[in-house]
């Protein structure tokens, strides 16, 4: 992976300044990690220092590198690849509503909405942080064990996939060209973008280059980013978008079609499991794999926001793992979306009752920029498209029958011996795949560019179909999001009108008697209201 050839650092760069401040509304900190053979993981440099606690200085360099146990053996000189983590702040000042405040100086509703919005930007009230990896490994076997392993990490408060990641293609290869100086002219750059928009598409210029970037709207958003909550509900109307064109939700740059290509008759149970807030385990052989899965995944549900707990790369050195471990026979697992790549959690978490297996051990994709590669399996190209038994609508067949006698018997630990793409679940579906939806994706042939562009293609065939099922899914709460008619003489700033009360047992009645519409009545079975049900009642 190596920087564009038209990006070169300006001639005044050794005269930027840096505005720590406004650096913070996008980044928290640049990190340097070194896998040293003794001694493990080591950061070699944190900008600015001290923005990270003992305790997550070491669950960032444990997240920072590919487990070992999941590598596969390359003889190559230099191996890059790129993929994010999300771990949980330690530390953090109280959130916004435990704030007292102690002096006896008037605050008004506009100073609360000012202070609120500087928390944002700084990230003061995020529960969760977020790391992009620009991870290098260089073989070379006049060293201990052939080789060395160094990462590039990008901290930040903010899910921003779309700015992160191409920002670490220009930042890791310029790391391993000229060294710390890198972090100084990449922070330089970062603190003079303009303050981050939600649902805006930027120009950030960094270099003599610009990222044009679409950030996710603010009602996509975790609620930990902080995000005000009149930007959180007013633009979560629930019908379909007027601009498509805009993206609807987090991830949406994720390669749904790459990802899924082996299981894509499974991404309407898959969603439904979100919607209902389900554990969902996800096996993959590289950590760009997971994390494209899980972000794959969290993105199927736009517009709504992904409200349980994600972890698009989770090692055994996270601290939660040691609560999900100790979990008792029978318990409850919580609602979590967790992407991991060694096997030894298929043991540990047995009690998650959906597992998912996605990629490829022999795919090259960590070589290509994360979400902006295809996948590379071969499928037969066909003037039509790809017809349905190449997208694993296989007609009936005793062998195919056995095997997926064989893999249910197994259950996931047979991934021990060998990977396979597959879902192990007991979850009955109520949503219909769409085959017409299936038949219209694209074949993407054996060259890598014109792969490339099929599955751009194709993915907004699938975002667009997902995002009309899910706004069509919102609809009946549409009225539920209106306040009610403010009374004379009132400010909706000081006395804003409230929300109409919401029953859940009223609104399962009302929606019972009048259908939930032909959209969904086409592709859902008779037992649709149920899906609601378990949607409302999940936590």
């Amino acid at each position: 992976m190596s920087r564009s050839p038209s990006f070169s650092v300006k001639s005044e760069a050794d005269n930027l300044k840096i505005d720590e401040k406004a650096l913070q509304q996008w980044v928290v900190g640049f990190c340097i990690i070194r896998f040293d053979l003794e001694q493990g993981q080591l950061i070699e440099e944190c900008y600015p220092s001290g923005c990270l606690t003992h305790n997550e200085e070491l669950e960032v360099a444990f997240s920072s590198f590919p487990d070992s146990v999941s590598q596969n053996h390359n003889r190559s000189s230099i191996h890059d690849c790129i993929f994010f983590f999300r771990v949980r702040r330690q530390g953090n000042p109280l959130p916004s509503s435990e704030i007292v405040e102690v002096d006896n100086t008037r605050v008004t509703a506009t100073d609360k909405v000012l202070k609120h919005r500087s928390r944002i930007q700084t990230g003061v009230n995020s529960r969760y942080l977020y790391g992009f990896v620009f991870n290098r490994q260089r073989h070379d076997e006049r060293l201990k064990r052939g080789g060395e392993q160094k990462s590039v990490v990008i901290l930040s408060h903010n899910p921003f996939s779309s700015v992160f990641r191409p920002l670490l293609q220009i930042m890791g290869p310029l790391y391993f060209d000229i060294g710390k100086k890198a972090l100084n002219f990449i922070a330089a750059y970062v603190s003079m973008w303009p303050a981050p928009v939600p649902g805006q598409l930027m120009e950030l210029p960094i270099g003599n280059a610009t990222l044009k970037v679409n950030l996710p709207p603010a009602h996509c958003m975790p609620l930990d980013c902080g995000v005000l909550f009149e930007e959180l509900a007013s633009p979560i109307a629930p019908f379909l978008p007027s601009n498509q064109s805009v993206p609807q939700g987090l991830f949406h740059d994720a390669d749904l079609f790459g990802t899924f290509r082996g299981l894509l008759m499974q991404l309407w149970k898959l969603w439904e499991l979100l919607l209902i807030g389900e554990p969902i385990l996800i096996i993959a052989p590289t950590p760009p794999q997971c994390c494209e899965a899980v972000a794959g995944l969290v993105s199927l549900v736009a517009p709504l926001l992904c409200s349980i707990d994600f972890r698009p790369y989770f090692t055994i050195h996270d601290p939660d793992f040691a609560h999900l471990n100790s979990l008792q026979e029978g318990a409850a697992f919580p609602p979590m979306i967790l992407g991991v790549t060694n096997l030894f959690f298929l043991k540990a978490l047995r009690s998650i009752p959906h597992v998912l297996s996605v990629g490829n051990p022999t795919m090259n994709a960590t070589r290509l920029p994360f979400a902006a590669r295809a996948s590379t399996g071969r499928i037969p190209v066909g003037p039509e498209g790809l017809s349905l038994p190449n997208l694993s609508l296989r007609k009936f067949a005793p062998s195919n029958f056995l095997n997926a006698m064989k893999l249910r018997r197994d259950g996931p630990l047979c991934l021990m011996t060998e990977h396979k793409e597959a879902i192990w679940s007991s979850y009955a579906p109520i949503t219909k795949p769409d085959t017409s939806i299936l038949n219209r994706l694209i074949d993407a042939g054996l060259s890598p560019r014109v792969e490339e562009s099929m599955s751009v293609v194709n993915n907004d065939i699938l975002r667009r179909h997902f995002l009309e099922l899910t706004t069509n899914f919102l609809a009946p709460f549409g009225p539920y999001y209106r306040p009610t008619t403010p009374s004379e003489g009132s400010s909706p700033y000081v006395d804003p009108p409230p929300l109409p009360t919401f029953n859940a047992e009223d609104f399962l009645a009302s929606l019972s008697a009048r259908g939930p519409g032909k959209f969904l009545l086409k592709r859902m079975k008779s037992n649709w209201l149920d899906l609601y049900r378990l949607s409302l009642a999940s936590k």
